[in-house]
């Protein structure tokens, strides 16, 4: 039987997906029979609401895809309703301190005793499961992480890792360049993206990162972060549509 994402990534194991903005079932099923570990779909800057996420979640499983999500806003309350829908974890954006991981790790895990409970949605077998099995079974494999892109996260990284439900530190490095009025590429960034990996390494917490482009995977992973959300569906389509066409004629 194939691991789980989440014993995955506490195993340190290099683990390469993408975010999907297209609210289309059809992409999550092609990018899960290319053989990609996990994907994200981008709740935050696309437009897709919770019906749509209905047949992605469907979508997902039959093709084997670990599925995650992200979606703006510092509320948590749109978390529970898709881990119902079968979805192996989220990713929350600007998590600044420990105040807030905790708030996140408290909508997921039901041992936190603040999540809604109800084994009758897809993830609960439809009803299939007991409740303290449907309980283990939600809090062993569902995956937070938290997205580190503030420069006013980084001086309470250590506090963020601390957390035992917190799985991922995730950097989002064109959020953290804007907040730190740096460069991207730049040597400040890079050491930012540093500081982050360094802070997991002590606590033991894996660290992922956005890649723009898949040639940066291999000297990211060489020091420490082992999970990489490359591109996107729709950069993927656009960067192949446009190898089709002769130079000159695709502008």
């Amino acid at each position: 039987m194939a691991q789980d994402l989440r014993t995955r990534i506490k195993a340190g194991e290099l683990l390469i997906g993408t975010f999907i903005k297209t609210p289309a079932p059809h992409n999550v099923e092609i990018l899960g029979h290319a053989g990609l570990d996990f994907a994200v779909i981008d709740q935050e800057h696309a437009p897709i609401d919770i019906s749509q996420m209905d047949m992605m979640a469907l979508a997902s499983r039959a093709a084997g895809l670990p599925l995650l999500s992200r979606r703006w806003g510092s509320d948590t309350d749109w978390i529970a309703p898709l881990l119902d829908l079968g979805l192996s974890g989220v990713m929350v954006p600007h998590v600044m301190d420990q105040e807030a991981a905790e708030a996140v790790c408290d909508a997921v895990k039901f041992s936190r005793r603040k999540r809604g409970l109800s084994p009758s949605p897809r993830a609960g077998n439809y009803g299939g499961m007991s409740i303290p099995e449907y309980q283990s079974a939600s809090d062993a494999a569902s995956v937070v992480m938290v997205q580190i892109e503030d420069a006013g996260a980084l001086d309470h990284l250590d506090a963020i890792a601390a957390i035992d439900d917190v799985d991922m530190l995730f950097i989002g490095p064109a959020d953290l360049s804007q907040s730190m009025g740096t460069g991207m590429p730049s040597a400040e960034l890079d050491n930012a993206i540093m500081r982050i990996v360094e802070a997991g390494k002590r606590a033991r917490k894996a660290i992922g990162l956005f890649v723009g482009d898949a040639n940066q995977i291999p000297s990211w992973h060489a020091k420490g972060v082992t999970l990489f959300v490359c591109g996107s569906d729709q950069s993927m389509l656009r960067k192949s549509a446009t190898a089709l066409m002769p130079a000159g004629l695709s502008s």
